[in-house]
């Protein structure tokens, strides 16, 4: 006779076994699952509006500009002239990740770019450290962008109207200001277009691309009549290191490549148009910061550079003798970086729109208006907390932040596509990383390298983010995951 009061096991009965800390930790969400919840968010869908031309318009929007128009007087007085070879090794780190990309954004065409990739690969932890890491990429890169754009605005108001803002406006603290208006100005103008939905933000970004390289290319037509070959001369004055220092705070200028992969739930063809897209913008991209870069350090002595985050505008007018180019150049930058303000902010607002879905963040991040396919709530609250770092932090801080957040999510990308070609070999992949695993571990072993050239400084507020988003994770998402087994009292 059974007794009734023994354990169940003992009573023939199966009882289920809750997964241990390590398997909970390891659970992973499946690509089919991934691709089938496209598009889908609390109260209604995003809508797939976008072809090739918006989606490279998109990753261009998001990179071109950043390096050349705001961080290149940061970076040029750490290495020197060979702050063209520093983007080269910036571009060459950017492109062994962008083929990771590019394979797994036809492969797993979704909204959550690399977090969701780690989440199919190598399991839930792994993804919110990536998605953290994102958090830290897109937020506080469209906060460094906007705190250049106000430099850019004050040189177009004083070759305009003659005036300027005062710097208590016009700087945040640190940098001889209190608050820096025009960064939270910009934040929020960005934010208007989003909220009117996808296609018309890509409209808008379209043509602000277009207006960023007439600027840069009406910038080397002018820029090369002041072209001296003594300022080549001791081409790199401060050594290897000091490129690779560069071309560290320089990778923060191509963080935007992966923007269209963040697009997968919005795009009409995502797993033909993504891989495209990612490649040829990085392309361009590159082309065009090397050759700018060799303009601007032959034109203007390097050691004159002084961290100026309007080097061009002020290149343009020592050149000329003249502030109608300046000028110009101004005012083609203030559009310029509006829209990788725009672009970014589009990234971010996706990203978490993803991790919002699968539970690890709250619901009003993935929360979509019916009548514009956006996500509002998460718009809105993102832009917000941006607007308000780009007022409130120097532009240097914020650079190098987002440069190491970027660098360690893109050697994530890189492991995962070798990891789901072991896992899933069958899978239909439209773009395939040439030369793997040789490719993605070169590009993990770059990602590391330029990682180890940030200061001691970077790598200390890198450690206090990711000891937070791991607080956050366990305290929240760990319990509200989609994944995560329903509690005794929903079973």
């Amino acid at each position: 006779m059974i007794d009734q009061g023994a354990p169940p096991q003992e009573r023939g009965q199966t009882v289920a076994r809750t997964p241990g800390l390590g398997a909970r930790l390891m659970r992973r969400k499946p690509v089919e699952v991934l691709v089938a919840e496209g598009g889908q968010g609390e109260g209604g869908t995003l809508r797939r509006s976008l072809g090739l031309w918006q989606l490279t318009m998109i990753s261009i929007g998001a990179t071109l500009g950043t390096g050349i128009f705001v961080v290149l007087g940061e970076a040029v007085p750490k290495a020197g002239p060979a702050v063209t070879l520093s983007f080269v090794i910036a571009g060459l780190t950017a492109l062994f990740s962008a083929l990771s990309y590019a394979e797994l954004a036809g492969t797993i065409p979704v909204a959550g770019s690399s977090y969701s990739y780690a989440y199919a690969t190598m399991g839930e932890l792994i993804a919110w450290v990536c998605g953290w890491c994102l958090v830290l990429e897109y937020g506080v890169s469209v906060a460094a962008v906007a705190v250049g754009w106000g430099e850019y605005l004050n040189e177009l108001l004083d070759g305009t109207i003659g005036v300027t803002l005062p710097a208590a406006l016009s700087a945040p603290p640190g940098d001889g200001g209190v608050f820096n208006l025009p960064a939270l100005i910009v934040v929020l103008l960005a934010m208007a277009f989003l909220l009117g939905g996808a296609r018309e933000s890509a409209r808008a970004n379209t043509v602000m691309v277009a207006v960023k390289i007439a600027a840069l290319v009406l910038f080397c037509a002018i820029g090369v009549q002041g072209l001296r070959s003594g300022n080549y001369e001791h081409f790199m004055p401060l050594g290897m290191s000091g490129v690779s220092a560069a071309g560290a705070t320089l990778f923060f200028s191509y963080i935007g490549f992966d923007a269209a992969s963040t697009a997968g739930e919005e795009a009409k063809d995502a797993q033909r148009d993504l891989p495209r897209a990612i490649m040829l913008s990085l392309v361009i991209v590159t082309a065009l910061y090397v050759l700018v870069a060799a303009v601007a350090v032959g034109a203007k002595p390097w050691r004159q550079f002084n961290d100026s985050e309007a080097a061009l505008a002020q290149i343009m007018r020592d050149v000329t003798g003249q502030g109608f180019w300046a000028t110009l150049l101004a005012a083609c930058a203030v559009i310029a970086i509006a829209s990788v303000v725009l672009t970014v902010l589009y990234g971010q607002t996706r990203i978490l729109f993803a991790m919002s879905r699968d539970g690890l963040v709250p619901k009003v991040f993935s929360r979509v208006h019916p009548k514009t396919g956006a996500p509002r709530a998460n718009t809105v609250i993102v832009s917000l907390f941006c607007g308000v770092l780009a007022a409130a932090v120097p532009l240097g801080q914020l650079a190098d932040a987002t440069s190491i957040g970027t660098l360690f999510a893109f050697a994530l990308v890189n492991v995962a596509v070798v990891v789901l070609r072991r896992t899933r070999p069958q899978m239909n992949r439209t773009f395939r990383v040439p030369l793997s695993p040789l490719l993605p571990a070169l590009g993990f072993a770059f990602c590391v390298w330029m990682m180890g050239s940030l200061s001691t400084v970077t790598w200390v507020v890198f450690g206090v983010w990711m000891a937070v988003g791991l607080v956050v994770y366990f305290l929240y998402g760990h319990r509200r995951s989609r994944l995560a087994p329903p509690a005794p009292s929903e079973k």
